[in-house]
């Protein structure tokens, strides 16, 4: 099993955090998501190591971004 923590900028309400929820989550071998949205840290636990690009590319897909 695999964790990693991303930082996600732009998020403000359980609206925000149920967006990237649901987009990570749809990436294959995500097996759970959760994040602080007072901090913005987004912790992804996988059965594989994840791209971080597809992370980028689902955090966008929600109408947020990567913190660099």
């Amino acid at each position: 099993m695999n964790q990693s923590t991303y930082t996600v900028t732009g998020m403000t309400c359980d609206h925000c955090v149920a967006s990237v929820t649901e987009e990570i989550g749809e990436i294959d071998g995500v097996q759970d998501v959760v994040v602080d949205l007072a901090s913005g840290a987004v912790t992804v636990t996988s059965t594989e190591p994840l791209d971080d690009e597809r992370v980028r590319a689902a955090v966008e897909e929600a109408g947020y971004k990567l913190a660099s």
